[in-house]
């Protein structure tokens, strides 16, 4: 396993699609793996392989809530959604930037896991949101260009 480089803002990845993934191999999986480890090491929440250069559609999840997985997705496709709320969001590939997004409360995913079984995920609050986001990603969509316009904070860290 091996932390990658999250691409930040104005890198023009972040706006291309990205592809599906016709075989889940090793590689792919050790991709998976990375991605994990680069996530958790960042805090995030969520991370699209766009995100670390890859354009394939491959997302995973940590909503770091007792007794929940870590949950990727390979080629997901939202297929329902429920109800509209403002929430908070920041992304990994925009350090210290946090603005007011529109979200669905809930929604149904299905996807692939690591093992190309196919899944079907219904999700409320924190993972709905983190959903959207990350699946946005994939579509080559950021949040910083949904935000609700006055909300746009910049946080600057505090200088060691």
């Amino acid at each position: 396993m091996a932390l990658r480089l999250i691409r930040q803002e104005g890198d023009e990845i972040l706006k291309k699609k990205s592809r599906p993934v016709e075989k889940i191999d090793d590689k792919v999986r050790e991709l998976i793996k990375d991605m994990i480890e680069t996530m958790h090491k960042y805090d995030g929440v969520g991370l699209a392989a766009v995100q670390v250069g890859i354009l394939k559609q491959i997302v995973v999840i940590d909503t770091y809530e007792e007794g929940t997985p870590v949950y990727v997705l390979i080629n997901p496709e939202i297929i329902k959604t429920k109800g509209l709320r403002e929430v908070e969001e920041g992304c990994l590939s925009f350090p210290n930037k946090f603005a007011k997004v529109k979200r669905p409360e809930e929604v149904v995913v299905r996807a692939l896991d690591e093992n190309g079984k196919k899944i079907e995920i219904k999700a409320k609050g924190l993972l709905a949101q983190a959903i959207c986001h990350e699946v946005d990603h994939l579509n080559g969509e950021v949040f910083i260009d949904k935000i609700v316009p006055g909300t746009l904070e910049i946080i600057n860290p505090e200088k060691k």
